[in-house]
């Protein structure tokens, strides 16, 4: 699998998505368990990422993948021929994407364990490459805001299902998937066995974890207000001593992804490097 470190506030889309009331887990999860994405929400998310518009930045990104816009070697023609050939076209359905919420980090009584930050389509090229694309809902309705490559904000949530059901959520300070299941969170990826061990552990005991791992970085901390490496949403150094390769900066079209998360400007394209 593929991934990089991705440092969203799990509170920036909080408000902009459009969460149902229902509990999306088992009665077991209580009341940590997150909310979903109402069906016809989801649907018009993927109708936004399978627009014709978006497919024609997705087949540039596919035709650049690899190398920022203009590098030598590649030539307007040539990126014009490749994407072209890469002819992407929208994969199976759009999942909602759920991210540790900083609510369940504070203590909050009652909140969920994440919560919803993006809603994501595979986009398959005509050689097999996948990409995934991010949207979320403004004033304007649903946009997309982000390509990245490979495919976890589909594949882990797939991969939860196949193997008992549960909320499939990330954490992603540590680019770490997880599992909430009857209570318990589970690993989904080597990241998240590093951080809670093959077993898993209890929703509580997760809580305890990251709250040393984030409890003096959240939104209104000392360390936060002070603009101390971002504060919450920029904790991956503290989290993971070790950085995997590959996992550059964003190439972005008018701002990084956080950025244009909250401001409404440009598209952002990540790529992302190999897994340890």
């Amino acid at each position: 699998m593929t991934g990089y470190p991705r440092h969203l506030a799990a509170l920036v889309l909080a408000g902009c998505l459009g969460l149902a009331a229902a509990p999306l887990a088992s009665a077991a999860d209580g009341p940590a368990a997150p909310a979903p994405i109402a069906p016809a929400e989801l649907a018009a998310a993927r109708a936004a990422a399978a627009a014709p518009a978006a497919l024609d930045r997705v087949a540039l990104f596919f035709a650049r993948e690899g190398r920022p816009a203009g590098a030598a070697g590649l030539s307007p023609e040539a990126e014009a021929q490749a994407a072209a050939a890469a002819a992407p076209r929208l994969a199976d359905r759009a999942v909602a994407v759920y991210s540790l919420n900083e609510g369940f980090v504070a203590g909050v009584a009652g909140a969920p364990v994440a919560r919803v930050e993006f809603v994501a389509g595979r986009a398959v090229a005509a050689d097999g490459r996948t990409a995934s694309i991010w949207t979320i809902r403004d004033a304007g309705g649903w946009r997309v805001v982000n390509i990245a490559s490979g495919g976890d904000e589909t594949d882990y949530p797939a991969q939860a299902a196949a193997t008992g059901g549960g909320t499939a959520f990330r954490e992603p300070q540590i680019d770490a998937w997880y599992v909430l299941r009857g209570g318990r969170v589970l690993p989904l990826d080597e990241d998240a066995r590093r951080s809670v061990g093959p077993g898993g552990v209890t929703l509580a005991d997760y809580r305890k974890l990251v709250q040393q791992r984030y409890g003096d970085r959240l939104p209104g901390s000392a360390y936060d207000r002070a603009g101390a490496g971002g504060g919450w949403a920029d904790t991956a150094a503290a989290a993971r001593p070790e950085q995997p390769s590959g996992r550059g900066p964003a190439v972005a079209a008018g701002a990084a992804l956080a950025v244009t998360v909250v401001t409404g400007a440009g598209l952002a394209v990540r790529r992302r490097g190999a897994r340890r």
